[in-house]
């Protein structure tokens, strides 16, 4: 709006227009945790902390700190993908694809750095502003490649939920198309294994770690990113031959990349060690010498402020969750018994000097039973700029660990699981002195309220009128408008 057509409408206009908005945001995003005061104010401030990083931010992205600070210069990283866009897909999906579609206008860019590194497809780089690499340290920057990945499966969550087709056939497509390409051809074969996809000199989400063979994480994703855009070009091509036809025009696909995509997905290498029944970080982690957290002093930590990189990337030591964000991620691709075995390895060798690595590190120790663990972990996170536990704050508020929070209540303590094509599960392990939590979740236009109670699971349509139906437990629930559903929980 221009000044003048706020002048001519009125101060009184303006606050009433604000009023609505925030009344709307808080119907459709608000988290409640009856009895317990401040724990439900501060899970609002970060509520309010993700919205006002996005509600405005169409076409530009949405930056590490927001607009609340200097820090990281305003620059975008994977941040928004993996921690910012599921609050946003699974509340207000038009912010959640007005992220996707700034990460879409950068195609042109991750075209061009693809082949400034040599490679086919398009890499978006780790750090930007305008599309280009920002990052100076390429080791612990622009060799994760596993971004291409992360912004893939942002790209699914959100179409999935949405059933927003035509940005799919119009705009994901492309994203999916370019980003396969780009893991098919980094990529290489050892036949002598019997046929497996290996991917070498790349750093997963640990920084810690970097310049590694195999990472589990990227393996991971990439295998998920691969048959995602296998999936989607297939579909496209029976479902809309035209508009397969302009895709095919738009990025020049060729006969075989589809098949070639699906066998590299389903040959991909993950590392697995059967003696210790986990997966390695990466081929060679498990070589490595096990850092001595327990005695080494808080004055010495977060350890890339006070060890040089070179001593770090020699140990068994993380800045943050890997191995346990790839069973977050993918976790219908691990067993039970996997997930809970990865989890008892790499907690302890968590620093959690970094903001992203709480929220993940809650969500899995609340699924696979350490209850106790995952509430301080939620509220570690909880408080990390409200109490500056980082220290940093000053330097703006960290945008990806309020959005992380959200996560923490809703698939942590919600137990709520998007496996795609529709497929939603609840599995709530509500903390042992909270009477109840709500949060609501949007799903193909339709709001749904979800209330845990220690012995109950309600669901309830707030608004839209569609059917939705979820998996609890192993039982399927479908709730719909007028028609409210409650589940007794088994313990």
């Amino acid at each position: 709006r221009t000044l003048d057509r706020v002048l001519d409408e009125g101060v009184q206009k303006q606050r009433d227009d604000q009023r609505a908005w925030l009344d709307a945001f808080w119907e459709r995003a608000d988290v409640e945790i009856p009895g317990h005061d401040a724990i439900q104010q501060a899970v609002r401030w970060n509520l309010f902390s993700i919205m006002q990083a996005s509600a405005r931010a169409e076409g530009q992205g949405i930056p590490a700190k927001g607009v609340t600070g200097s820090g990281y210069g305003g620059h975008y990283f994977w941040d928004t993908e993996v921690y910012v866009m599921p609050f946003l897909t699974y509340t207000t999906p038009h912010f959640a694809r007005n992220a996707l579609r700034f990460r879409h206008s950068l195609l042109d860019a991750a075209r061009t750095r693809a082949e400034q590194l040599a490679q086919k497809g398009a890499l978006f780089p780790w750090r930007t502003i305008n599309g280009e690499e920002a990052s100076a340290y390429y080791a612990a920057g622009t060799a994760q490649y596993h971004i291409d990945a992360d912004i893939s499966y942002a790209l699914s969550q959100y179409v999935g939920a949405s059933g927003d087709v035509d940005f799919l056939n119009h705009e994901a497509v492309d994203i999916f198309v370019e980003t396969a390409r780009l893991w098919a051809d980094l990529g290489f074969w050892r036949t002598e294994e019997g046929g497996t996809f290996h991917i070498h000199g790349v750093t997963g989400p640990d920084e810690y770690t970097t310049v590694v063979n195999d990472n589990l994480y990227t393996n991971v994703l990439a295998r998920f990113n691969l048959r995602r855009a296998a999936e989607a070009v297939r579909t496209l091509q029976h479902a809309d031959p035209d508009a397969y036809a302009l895709m095919v025009t738009r990025v020049g696909l060729q006969d075989g990349e589809v098949d070639e995509w699906q066998r590299c997905a389903a040959g991909m290498s993950i590392p697995f060690d059967e003696h210790l029944g986990i997966h390695p970080q990466d081929m060679h982690f498990l070589e490595r010498e096990m850092w001595d957290l327990d005695h080494t002093p808080l004055s010495k930590r977060p350890l890339l402020l006070h060890y040089h990189p070179l001593v770090i990337y020699r140990f068994q030591v993380l800045k943050q969750a890997d191995v346990v964000l790839a069973l977050f991620l993918q976790g219908e691709d691990f067993t039970a018994e996997e997930k809970r075995r990865n989890f008892e390895y790499y907690d302890p060798i968590t620093t959690g000097d970094s903001t992203l690595s709480a929220v993940v590190q809650s969500i899995i120790a609340a699924e696979v039973g350490y209850q106790d663990l995952a509430y301080r972990y939620f509220l570690a996170s909880l408080f990390v700029d409200l109490a500056d536990r980082h220290s940093n704050t000053s330097d703006g508020v960290h945008v990806a660990s309020t959005g992380g929070v959200w996560s923490a209540l809703a698939s942590g303590f919600g137990g709520f699981r998007d496996l795609g094509a529709g497929q939603w599960t609840l599995d709530p392990r509500l903390p042992e002195d909270w009477e109840s939590l709500t949060f609501r979740l949007t799903l193909r236009g339709t709001r749904v309220r979800v209330t845990v109670r220690t012995e109950e699971l309600v669901l309830a349509v707030e608004s839209g009128t569609g059917t939705l139906a979820f998996d609890v437990r192993g039982d399927e629930v479908v709730v719909g408008p007028d028609a409210p559903v409650t589940v007794p929980l088994k313990n």
